[in-house]
């Protein structure tokens, strides 16, 4: 194969542990291998990036990836490294949410590429018609409380408490792992370090039902680090919380800036795990970087790619429209190319006024529109307005505003809708209804 995918894994720095035998058989033959997903939320966040990077460079490597969305386990929910037990969700919540990651997912893997396409399954298909007496004759009696007892992911909670449902959850993601390896010949488990435990739990109800020792090896676990920051905080939040994947729930905008802002220290790691770029590529840019740090080109080269990927070239686009009018030298020219459904993306966040379009026609000058027409919702009182005038610190559509009196009739509205004031460094948007 082209690519050999643990090699991949290594140089990225997305190797944390694998079980004895698995670069074997991905060398030997092209392997089914499956991540599960928890789908407590219509979309994914960020935080997931990380194993859906193994989803990728899996198929890029020539094997073919399964994505689990754990229908019946999301019902549970995944005790690992939790504080307390989370609250259930009902099937409709569960659908919706299956339904978001699986279109999510489509931008990553390539769900029509012959042999190896990926493809998505939800455990809930198969778990719906086993009875309790069934799962326990079938699943249960493979494992002992012992074994179950001394992962990591439980005896975290022992002190705590745990209840019957979660400490059965490794229980159910191993019958998960089990079930696809008689039902798509899946040799390989993969997810983030946090889940070696579950994995395991897997490859061991393998060994036990196959009925040999050989079982063992018919059966691979592999984890990738949990992504950090470089002063050991998490990653993945900002301070309005996750952030998401689904541009309603977090804006291209906010997505393009949360990678724009992350720190040097953290791009190199960021880039081999996150990226698609090569090493040589990669090894460019930190060269790059380090002769001009203040350009932050390491950030924004995987800005631009993730924001690309994710959203789209359009949305990529509109973003730098909105850093340049926000933050750059727009011109009034970029703003009169600003699209009508671009303005909500571009302007999220900013300030904004409507008045009517009465109000616009009877304004009598720049002064009074931005005091008196949009009740002070710019400038407090004319007083203010005017000083703000006379120290240059006015600009209406990116035009600076060099007299009080100015007639608006020498600025035209954007989209014949919209009018941006700025106030020094700072922006606020008139929409004029």
């Amino acid at each position: 194969m082209a690519i050999d995918f643990i090699e991949e894994l290594r140089w990225r720095g997305m190797l944390h542990d694998m079980m004895p035998g698995t670069h074997e058989q991905l060398q030997k033959e092209m392997t089914c291998g499956y991540i599960g997903f928890d789908p407590t939320a219509p979309s994914l966040h960020i935080g997931n990036l990380a194993t859906i990077m193994l989803l990728v460079h899996f198929q890029r490597a020539g094997h073919k990836p399964i994505a689990l969305v754990g229908g019946a386990t999301g019902m549970i929910g995944d005790p690992s490294f939790k504080a307390a037990e989370r609250s259930f969700l009902d099937e409709d919540t569960l659908r919706i949410n299956q339904e978001g990651i699986r279109k999510q997912l489509e931008s990553f893997l390539d769900f029509n590429a012959g042999e190896n396409s990926a493809e998505m399954v939800n455990n809930y298909d198969w778990f719906k018609d086993i009875g309790f007496l069934q799962f326990l004759r079938d699943a249960g009696k493979y494992l002992s409380v012992n074994y179950m007892m001394s992962k990591d992911s439980v005896k975290k909670r022992l002190e705590t408490g745990i209840s019957f449902t979660e400490f059965s959850y490794q229980l159910l993601q191993g019958y998960d792992f089990y079930h696809l390896y008689k039902t798509k010949n899946v040799r390989l488990q993969m997810g983030g370090s946090d889940q070696w435990g579950n994995i395991t739990t897997g490859t061991e109800i393998i060994r036990r039902k196959e009925g040999d020792e050989e079982g063992y090896f018919k059966a691979y676990a592999l984890t990738t680090p949990l992504v950090t920051k470089a002063d050991g905080s998490k990653f993945g939040k900002s301070e309005g919380g996750n952030i998401w994947l689904d541009p309603e729930r977090t804006s291209p905008y906010q997505f393009y800036q949360f990678w724009l802002n992350q720190s040097d220290d953290d791009m190199p790691r960021y880039l081999r795990v996150f990226s698609l770029k090569g090493r040589e590529e990669i090894e460019a840019l930190e060269t790059s970087h380090a002769a001009e740090p203040h350009l932050r080109i390491m950030q924004k080269a995987l800005a631009s790619e993730l924001t690309t990927r994710i959203h789209s070239e359009k949305a990529y686009q509109t973003v730098l429209k909105a850093s340049e009018v926000l933050f750059g030298k727009a011109t009034l020219e970029t703003l009169q190319s600003i699209e009508v459904d671009e303005f909500d993306t571009i302007f999220d966040g900013v300030p904004q006024t409507e008045i009517t379009r009465e109000d616009w026609n009877n304004a009598a000058n720049v002064l009074d529109l931005v005091s008196t027409v949009t009740k002070s919702e710019i400038y407090p009182s004319k007083g203010e307005a005017r000083r703000a005038i006379q120290q240059n610190a006015v600009s209406v559509n990116k035009v600076k505003v060099t007299s009080e009196a100015q007639a608006l009739s020498g600025f035209a509205l954007l989209q014949d809708k919209f009018l941006l004031i700025s106030k020094g460094k700072k922006n606020h948007l008139i929409k004029v209804g």
